[in-house]
């Protein structure tokens, strides 16, 4: 994060006066979800492309356009975070309360409301028909990846393609269109601004299926919530389906079609996943995903930046270990 510190100092203070100024209201939610203990990984990928892409480009610094977008993209993924405790009806995030637990649903649907609407606007006054086509994008994605994670709930005819393309509108949409954002802003040719966007979506897939992973080996409080908690509600990840294709699938799918009805169904079914290797396979499909993120950056001349976009992939992967 070195190069981009006080990038993410300044983007910081700009989105809680952004909401503070025009909502005073929803000032005490505006810190509650951007003072989360949050590493704000995706304004910071934002600003390491910015930073790398116009090294390539000859420009001498980061524009106000490339901080506005930093910000949009923070904002639309803390939306989609809020508005997705309240569809889930999480009580925990992070470790911390969640917003319609500590505020009430009503004004966590205003707060991710607001955001969403701030960001669009700030999004329009960048008078970028890209860019805007670009994001307007990840919008819509959201919705996608929520409706058909709910339309596949405890569906143990789910593939893996699918599994992958519910990741990428859900997670690795934001991070994709905004880093080809960003190398749009730097003046950057099509074919650097396609491999920032291969980047980020590579990027992004690796991060979900890390996130998954985690789901099944961490405890309550590393996770910030309960364990195991995709799985109990039939949102079945990357580990379970290679699972399923186990020998152990049969013993596992038997549980998941009860529902875990019976007290401990939940624990058995988790050990058939790592029992079967549903954990290892994940981990491979995570490190093909991240290798095909730093096969993008291939077109980046070396710099600090660029460096930093390498070890973005290294922690991604490291989170497993």
């Amino acid at each position: 994060m070195a190069p981009v510190r006080k990038d993410m100092e300044i983007m910081n203070q700009n989105l809680l006066s952004i909401v503070g100024n025009r909502h005073p209201m929803l000032m005490a939610a505006a810190e509650q979800i951007f003072g989360a203990g949050g590493k704000k990984l995706r304004p910071a990928i934002v600003m390491l492309t910015s930073r790398a892409t116009c090294h390539l480009s000859g420009l001498r610094d980061v524009t106000e356009r490339h901080r506005r977008l930093a910000e949009i993209t923070e904002m639309m993924h803390t939306a989609s975070l809020v508005h997705d405790d309240v569809v889930d009806e999480s009580s925990t995030r992070r470790g911390a309360s969640t917003v319609n637990t500590k505020f009430g649903t009503r004004i966590a649907v205003l707060t991710g409301d607001f955001l969403f609407a701030q960001a669009s606007w700030f999004l329009a006054n960048l008078e970028n028909l890209e860019v805007i086509k670009l994001m307007s994008q990840v919008l819509a994605d959201f919705a996608n990846g929520e409706i058909s994670q709910e339309g596949n709930k405890f569906d143990m005819g789910l593939t893996l393609q699918q599994y992958l393309d519910k990741s990428f509108y859900k997670t690795a949409s934001l991070i994709a269109a905004s880093c080809k954002s960003a190398a749009v802003f730097s003046g950057s040719s099509v074919e650097v601004k396609n491999a920032m966007f291969e980047y980020g979506r590579h990027l992004g897939l690796a991060f979900q299926i890390v996130d998954d992973i985690l789901d099944f080996t961490q405890t309550a409080e590393q996770l910030g919530k309960p364990r195991g908690q995709d799985l109990a509600g039939g949102n079945l990840t990357a580990p379970a389906l290679f699972a399923l294709n186990s020998e152990v699938g049969p013993k596992l799918e038997e549980l998941i079609e009860s529902e875990f009805r019976e007290e401990g169904d939940l624990e058995r079914a988790m050990a058939l996943v790592e029992a079967g290797g549903g954990l290892a396979a994940a981990r491979g499909l995570a490190r093909q995903e991240a290798d095909l993120a730093l096969e993008s950056l291939s077109c980046l001349p070396e710099c600090p930046a660029k460096h930093s976009m390498e070890l973005l992939v290294d922690y991604v992967l490291d989170r497993i270990y």
